[in-house]
């Protein structure tokens, strides 16, 4: 009797840290349709995950940010523009919160300008000083507009399905903040201008911390 109340206690200890080690994990996402996959490191689909595509823009200090600046950092990256006088106050003053909760040294916080042409570095960082933005966890980036457009929808999928049949003759505008790992993946999406998705965000974040 005392063998099988032990092996009993064994199976659920077992199942009880299987369980643990699945809510720690995050899906990836590799499409425009934002479907969540939970995919198996011994898998052959886990060599073939979406990965975000390089990138070379200039932040509101002048200085050049790459995908290869942030190699090992988890990063939140959304797309604004400083004269939006909609979504993108509500989506600041949200990530602003991110900034506060997180190690500059462990997470990277990264706003694309969708009107490059209007955000100059001089207009960026002055917008960055008034919402006392710090430029060593949060780039304001700007640059050429087909690179930067290119890349929201083919890479982040900014604005999921539809933007991939959009050029960068038609505006870009989305309220998604996308959480991207250290290895340039996409692990979670949220609704830029709701507190309460901050809070899921922050926690998806801790696992990713977790999980190294």
């Amino acid at each position: 009797m005392k063998k099988y109340l032990l092996l009993f206690s064994i199976s659920i200890i077992g199942f009880g840290c299987q369980k643990s080690e699945k809510e720690l994990s995050l899906p990836f996402f590799n499409s425009a349709d934002f479907s969540p996959e939970w995919i198996d490191k011994e898998s052959k689909a886990f060599e073939e995950i979406h990965t975000i595509d390089r990138f070379s823009f200039l932040n509101q200090n002048g200085e050049e940010v790459t995908n290869f600046d942030l190699e090992g950092k988890i990063y939140v990256a959304d797309f604004f523009f400083t004269i939006c006088p909609s979504i993108c106050p509500k989506m600041t003053s949200n990530l602003a919160t991110i900034q506060d909760s997180f190690n500059p040294e462990e997470v990277k916080l990264l706003s694309f300008s969708v009107m490059p042409w209007a955000d100059s570095v001089s207009v960026l960082h002055n917008y960055a000083e008034v919402r006392g933005i710090d430029s060593k966890q949060w780039n304001l980036l700007t640059g050429d507009t087909d690179k930067i457009y290119d890349l929201a929808r083919k890479s982040f999928f900014a604005e999921k399905e539809i933007g991939l049949n959009k050029d960068s003759n038609e505006f870009l505008h989305t309220e998604n903040f996308i959480l991207v790992d250290g290895k340039g993946r996409i692990r979670g999406v949220y609704n830029g201008t709701l507190p309460l998705e901050m809070t899921r965000l922050k926690e998806d974040i801790k696992t990713l911390l977790e999980q190294g």
